[in-house]
């Protein structure tokens, strides 16, 4: 037996000491639309829209270390991100020109994918894939 799903999509949570560079680079470097922000115990929330899929940044109230590093084998769980995108490069291109770092250039996967890896402000990394 499964669970049932009320929607199609997830929503993912990004915990961090300082919104505003996120805000920055997720709504104006990849263009996804701010839906919201609640303040609630513990931080702000502020909700975008990536697709069918809603993306939370949640700014705490008091600082909180930092996680390992971005690279995906650093530790165990989840490490990154997947946003499917008509052009890898272009997507790539616009986070480069935003300064943003690029641990992985739009590199082949396999016969018809590629994808590529980039930083946000906080380290997370966020992986471009296109399909043909």
């Amino acid at each position: 037996m499964r669970i049932e799903l009320a929607k199609d999509s997830i929503d993912l949570g990004i915990v961090t000491n300082d919104a505003a560079p996120l805000l920055e680079f997720y709504c104006d470097t990849l263009g996804l639309e701010p839906l919201r922000e609640v303040t609630m115990p513990g931080g702000t929330l502020h909700f975008l829209r990536c697709g069918a899929s809603t993306v939370k940044i949640m700014q705490v109230s008091r600082p909180v270390p930092a996680a390992a590093d971005g690279r995906i084998t650093a530790t165990t769980g989840y490490r990154y991100w997947t946003i499917s995108v008509a052009d890898v490069a272009a997507a790539v291109e616009r986070c480069t020109a935003a300064g943003r770092a690029v641990p992985m250039p739009p590199t082949e996967l396999w016969p018809g994918t590629t994808a590529a890896i980039v930083e946000d402000p906080d380290g997370n990394w966020v992986e471009f894939l296109e399909s043909r």
